[in-house]
C-alpha cells in the first residue's frame, strides 16, 4: 500500500465570525491511499485554535502515519489518540479505498438520492444588519431550524434579534438553537440563560468555556433551557474519561464533530454513553471541505437520528470541491447524478 498526503487551504466566501474571532481561511489535510490500482481519500480536518491536535508537529505526525501505513488502521488509530483529526482522515481513507466508489463510504437511501438529511441553518456572528440578513435568507430558503452564533454583539442586541424571529414564528414553525462558543462568564451565565429561555430556545451550545466542570454541572442542573456540550468534549479521549464527564456534568445534549473527537470510532463511543445516560445528541461538521463533509453526512444518515444536524457548511468556501452534495429547503441532499470534481484524488496526489 502506498500513502501520500496533501495540505489544502480553504478560503471563506466572506469572513465568518465566532466568539473566538473572524475566520477568513481554514487549512485542511488529505491522506491518499493507493493499493492494487485503487485510490482512497480521507480528510484530516484540523481546526486551528480549537483542535486538541493543533500542535507544531502536526505535519510531522501525518508524515509518520504515511511512513507507517503498513501497521494498519486499528494500530494507527491507537497511536493517534491525541490526533483525532488524523484518526478521522485515516478512517475515511481506508473506507474509501475499500469502496467500489471512493466517495461512497456508507451506501444508503441518502447516497441513492432518495432521502435527505434535515439540517439547521447557521447564522454567523457579525453586526446586527449582517446577522438579520442571514436570518432572513435562511427563512426564505426553507429552514425550519436555525442556529445562531452569539457572544460577539451586545447581548441585548442578540436578544432583540431572537425576539424578532419569535414575533413572526412559533417554536413549532422555527426551532431556534444558539451557540455561545463559551462566551458567557460563569457568574452571569444563568441570568443570560433565563433571558434566552423566554424565547423558547431549543438549546444552547457551550454557554461557558470548556474545563469549568463544576460550573457547567451546576448550570446543567438548574438551567431553564437545555444545554449542549460541544468544546467540552474536545481532548476527552478514552471511554472512562468520557463516561466520567457525562456522569459529572449531566448535560441535556452533546454535539459530535468527528474531526474533533476521534472520527467515527470516537463519536460512536460518545453516542453509546449518551444513550446510556439518556442524553440527546446530534452531529455537526467542523468546516471540512466537501470530502470530509460527505463522509460525515453519509455516516450521520446511517445513525437514523431524526433531529436537524449541523451539516450545512459546504457552501462556505470559494474553492471547495465540486460534489453531489447540495442544500435545498433546509435539507442536505446527495445527487448521485452529479459527478465529483474531475480527477480530484489524482490532482491532490500531485
Amino acid at each position: 500500500m502506498k500513502a501520500t498526503y496533501k495540505k489544502f487551504n480553504l478560503q471563506f466566501k466572506r469572513p465568518s465570525g465566532t466568539s473566538r474571532g473572524v475566520l477568513t481561511n481554514k487549512e485542511t489535510w488529505f491522506i491518499i491511499l493507493e493499493d492494487n490500482n485503487k485510490k482512497g481519500i480521507g480528510e484530516c480536518g484540523l481546526f486551528r485554535g480549537l483542535s486538541i491536535d493543533d500542535v507544531p508537529d502536526y505535519e510531522q505526525k501525518i508524515k509518520w502515519v504515511i511512513t507507517n501505513i503498513h501497521l494498519g488502521l486499528e494500530t494507527l488509530l491507537k497511536e493517534l489518540i491525541y490526533f483525532p483529526s488524523i484518526q478521522f482522515g485515516l478512517e475515511q481513507a481506508f473506507l474509501s479505498l475499500k469502496s467500489e466508489n471512493p466517495f461512497s463510504l456508507f451506501p444508503s437511501a441518502f447516497t441513492k438520492s432518495n432521502a435527505p438529511i434535515v439540517i439547521n441553518g447557521l447564522i454567523w456572528m457579525g453586526n446586527e444588519d449582517f446577522m438579520l440578513k442571514q436570518i432572513q435568507e435562511k427563512l426564505a430558503n426553507g429552514f425550519n431550524c436555525i442556529k445562531i452564533k452569539i457572544g460577539a454583539l451586545d447581548f441585548n442586541k442578540e436578544l432583540s434579534l431572537i425576539a424578532s424571529i419569535r414575533k413572526k414564528y412559533t417554536p413549532e414553525q422555527i426551532e431556534l438553537r444558539v451557540d455561545a462558543n463559551g462566551a458567557f462568564e460563569s457568574k452571569d451565565a444563568l441570568v443570560k440563560l433565563e433571558q434566552l429561555a423566554q424565547y423558547n430556545i431549543h438549546s444552547i451550545e457551550q454557554p461557558i468555556k470548556q474545563g469549568n466542570i463544576k460550573e457547567m454541572r451546576l448550570l446543567c442542573k438548574i438551567t431553564p433551557l437545555p444545554i449542549a456540550l460541544d468544546e467540552e468534549l474536545i481532548g476527552v479521549c478514552n471511554v472512562t474519561e468520557k463516561e466520567d464527564l457525562l456522569q459529572t456534568i449531566k448535560p441535556q445534549y452533546i454535539i459530535l464533530k468527528p474531526s474533533l473527537v476521534g472520527g467515527f470510532k470516537g463519536s460512536l463511543e460518545w453516542i453509546a454513553l449518551a444513550e446510556k445516560y439518556n442524553i440527546g445528541w446530534w452531529v455537526t461538521s467542523a468546516l471540512e471541505s466537501n470530502i470530509g463533509l460527505n463522509a460525515i453526512a453519509q455516516w450521520t444518515y446511517s445513525l437514523s437520528n431524526k433531529m436537524p444536524q449541523g451539516l450545512g457548511t459546504g457552501a462556505l468556501f470559494t474553492n471547495n470541491f465540486k460534489s453531489p452534495l447540495y442544500v435545498e429547503n433546509g435539507k442536505l441532499y446527495y445527487n448521485n447524478f452529479t459527478a465529483w470534481q474531475d480527477n480530484l484524488i489524482q490532482d491532490l496526489c500531485i
